[in-house]
């Protein structure tokens, strides 16, 4: 008797436990993914900024890291995490969830495609705007709340 008791108690507690800290969860997932949101856009700018000037090496590095933050969003957009902290997200993203994570893999890909393409592109502003700058505003266009 004093183990299901036991069993039970311990139970309940892990049971409130995870709904406690089930708030605490989807804030940190909603901050995660605005500040990769907003880290990829300023790491953008300074990819504009350092290819345009000529400094492909140091752009590359940038663009590997954009494509991996691209990657790591896949994982940042569970069902709870539809509404509250302040997230820019719309509900699009959940009922076209296939098209929203082809467009993260995509960008994904895209940056990586541009580390291959970027040496050898007379007009680097075009270029940035295929690979880069297009991606970023489908998907805002789409599934993002306007701000």
């Amino acid at each position: 008797m004093i183990t299901i008791k036991n069993t039970l108690f311990f139970i309940f507690i892990l049971f409130y436990s995870s709904i406690a800290f089930s708030d605490q969860t989807v804030e940190e997932i909603i901050k995660e993914r605005k500040s990769i949101f907003s880290k990829n856009y300023k790491t953008a700018k300074r990819v504009n900024s350092l290819a345009s000037n000529g400094d492909i090496d140091e752009a590359k590095k940038l663009m590997i890291e954009m494509s991996v933050n691209y990657k790591r969003l896949l994982d940042l957009f569970p069902e709870n995490s539809k509404v509250g902290f302040g997230t820019e997200a719309l509900p699009s993203i959940w009922e076209n969830k296939d098209e929203f994570n082809l467009l993260m893999t995509k960008a994904s890909s895209n940056m990586i495609e541009l580390t291959s393409v970027i040496d050898d592109v007379e007009d680097v502003r075009a270029t940035l705007g295929k690979y880069m700058w297009s991606g970023c505003k489908s998907c805002h266009s789409r599934f993002r709340a306007e701000h």
